[in-house]
């Protein structure tokens, strides 16, 4: 787990709630993303009333993380990036544009490897028709976006190796784009194994692009992206306390509801 301290300014001007968190999305010509995104911090929203929550995202769609941390003046803020794994965005875009910007903010790790993360893939699969008790020729594809970055591969080997100790079933790791193999390629490879049921589990978290090409190469069923599934807001606020502590000195912000 890395947490990068990233200040803007040399302002001291405290305020009297917790930092902000500020879930931070890729952006997506998708309009299904957005309105993802947005359910998933309601989500959040409804899980730690009190908490300020705000969205920023690196392109594509507003706000921008650059607007919204201007936004948020010189106060303190967690940036919570809502991907997968370590990569280009998470080591220098988020912190670049924190730099640059008047807050004084700290970077949380991505959202993976974690086991609710896990919790969330696996429920997916479970909506898109895996069985409880699947058979021996099955199998899984994890399908990422994918990042030339060797800590983002890591990242997602782990993860493969979390969903498949909870499914009991081999889970390769495959990529969008990137990275290899493809999941057109996992496919393939894992057929040649002798397993005759694939799935594609959908590691991304809303809909899009990568999303709809990558289930269009499932040979059986594919799972939905991850999207505002309650281990998902469970996790955002996991990252988001995880980094909080160097900011408020070890107080504990945690107030959360049993919203189901």
């Amino acid at each position: 787990m890395t947490v990068m301290t990233v200040t803007g300014s040399t302002s001291t001007r405290t305020t009297g709630g917790p930092p902000a968190l500020v879930a931070v999305a890729h952006g997506s010509r998708d309009p299904r993303a957005l309105s993802t995104v947005t359910a998933l911090l309601d989500r959040v929203r409804a899980l730690r009333p009190g908490l300020p929550v705000h969205l920023g995202h690196i392109e594509l769609n507003a706000p921008l993380l650059s607007d919204t941390l201007a936004a948020l003046g010189d106060g303190p803020a967690v940036l919570v990036p809502l991907l997968i794994g370590n990569g280009h965005h998470v080591k220098h875009d988020i912190p670049g544009t924190a730099a640059a910007s008047p807050a004084r903010a700290r970077v949380a790790a991505p959202l993976g490897p974690h086991p609710l993360l896990v919790d969330a893939l696996h429920a997916r699969l479970l909506e898109a028709g895996w069985p409880s008790r699947p058979p021996r020729d099955a199998a899984v594809v994890l399908a990422c976006a994918g990042s030339r970055d060797p800590d983002s591969r890591t990242d997602t080997t782990r993860t493969a190796s979390l969903l498949a100790a909870r499914l009991g079933v081999p889970v390769l790791p495959a990529y969008a784009s990137a990275a290899s193999p493809t999941v057109p390629e996992a496919v393939r490879t894992l057929t040649a194994r002798g397993h005759r049921r694939v799935a594609v589990a959908a590691c991304f978290t809303a809909p899009g692009r990568f999303a709809t090409q990558t289930a269009a190469a499932a040979p059986w069923i594919a799972s939905a992206p991850l999207g505002s599934h309650l281990a998902m807001a469970r996790l955002l606020l996991h990252r988001y306390d995880e980094a909080v502590i160097p900011i408020t000195g070890g107080a504990s912000t945690r107030r959360e509801t049993t919203t189901p």
